[in-house]
């Protein structure tokens, strides 16, 4: 196999994309999905009784105009390039299941040398909840069961066969604002089936401010150089394996985080916890095909993985503050939005601001679950954005 043309395909899109006005976490997950999606089914991690394979169901949360579609954009533009299925951005179920099962790839197995066949589909959605449609539980329910990918998965269609769909194997990245998210799933399935299988990737405002750019000579020939070191990893297959450093440290922070404690004061993300080990399996595999073709994953790239996820989560417990049974769970998140633009307000502000959604003592409950939460700062009549800030002077890639 030919050698890359960069170090790191991570690094080199994060590079590619620097000049526009999404944030960095967005165009990091953005990156990770297209990797995964070159990838598909023809890879896998072996461990004793589970195995692993690349797919992730990542989600851009943000308001309007955070741009979120301009994260992913150039994803879909590489990955269009290079030829990966994809779904369509709004389907039906039925249509959906019936693009799984015509995406047929046939590979031969380096392992064993035998014939292998795989329903590879990566689902690419700047409006996920349009994709999702509305309390569609059936949908939910689907999806749930293609992220184990599964060697045979069974369905009974309109006229009450059971049909069969070999190789299951679905990626999704996609985007929507907190309101929506309330909006689509039913209450009691938050916290639980597919969200606990979604890694949520949260932000309150675009990135940057990019008034004018047009492509360089130099960003043409990266994204040609992307785009090529994109073919190698669609290329790759087999089973990825492990160095001692790997081993050594899974170990070691498996026994100490793994999926034993829930580290979000959230109880609906027990679930998501339960799974942080996956979401690390899954991830190794991606960082060790963002740098190499050798199929093989080091400590480093385990590290790296940890780093991003982590990085990820100090912003996930907010995608789900307008979703609840509290009279002000719609208008919280819109309200800390606000803050988050503005940086520092007043309590008067914000009543002026939002008189038609909360009157004085419904503005008071939000301010203080939000101080107690550690979003915000209040001293007197001044409220303040407290910043997690998601990357604190480290690369966004992770790569320290």
């Amino acid at each position: 196999m030919n050698e890359r043309n960069l170090t790191d395909w991570l690094e080199g899109f994060m590079t590619y994309t620097e000049q526009t006005e999404a944030q960095d976490s967005f165009r990091l997950w953005t990156a990770i999905s297209v990797i995964a999606a070159a990838l598909q089914r023809k890879v896998q991690i072996n461990w004793g009784h589970l195995t692993w394979f690349p797919n992730l169901y990542i989600v851009l949360v943000g308001p309007s105009a955070s741009r979120k579609g301009t994260a992913m954009g150039p994803g879909y533009d590489l990955l269009n390039d290079l030829g990966i299925t994809m779904a369509a951005q709004a389907t039906t179920r039925q249509a959906l299941i019936k693009r799984l099962k015509d995406t047929t790839y046939t590979e031969i197995n380096p392992d064993n040398g035998q014939m292998d066949f795989h329903s590879s589909l990566t689902v690419f959605s700047k409006e996920f909840t349009v994709f999702l449609g509305y309390h569609n539980r059936e949908l939910m329910s689907d999806l749930c069961d293609w992220y184990d990918c599964d060697k045979r998965w069974k369905y009974e269609t309109i006229s009450r066969q059971t049909e069969e769909i070999i190789g299951v194997w679905v990626n999704i990245i996609g985007a929507t604002t907190p309101d929506l998210i309330a909006a689509a799933l039913p209450p009691d399935a938050i916290g639980s089936g597919l969200t606990s299988r979604i890694i949520f990737i949260c932000e309150e405002s675009k990135g940057k401010v990019v008034p004018c750019h047009f492509l360089s000579r130099e960003e043409i020939d990266l994204r040609q150089k992307l785009l090529e070191d994109l073919e190698m990893i669609n290329t790759l297959s087999g089973k990825f394996k492990f160095t001692e450093s790997f081993i050594d440290y899974w170990t070691e922070w498996y026994v100490k985080e793994g999926s034993i404690h829930n580290k979000f004061s959230d109880p609906r993300f027990e679930g998501y916890t339960g799974r942080r080990a996956t979401h690390v399996m899954k991830l190794s595999m991606i960082m060790s095909a963002s740098r190499t073709n050798k199929m093989v994953i080091n400590g480093e790239d385990l590290k790296r993985a940890i780093r991003v996820l982590e990085r990820a989560e100090k912003k996930m417990s907010r995608v789900f503050t307008g979703v609840g049974k509290s009279q002000v769970a719609e208008t919280l998140p819109q309200i800390f939005a606000f803050i988050s633009r503005k940086g520092d307000t007043t309590f008067e502000e914000l009543l002026q601001t939002f008189y038609y959604n909360a009157d004085e003592i419904e503005m008071k409950r939000i301010i203080r679950t939000l101080e107690l939460s550690g979003a915000i700062d209040v001293k007197g009549s001044r409220i303040s954005y407290k910043d997690q800030v998601f990357f604190q002077d480290k690369s966004p890639i992770g790569k320290n």
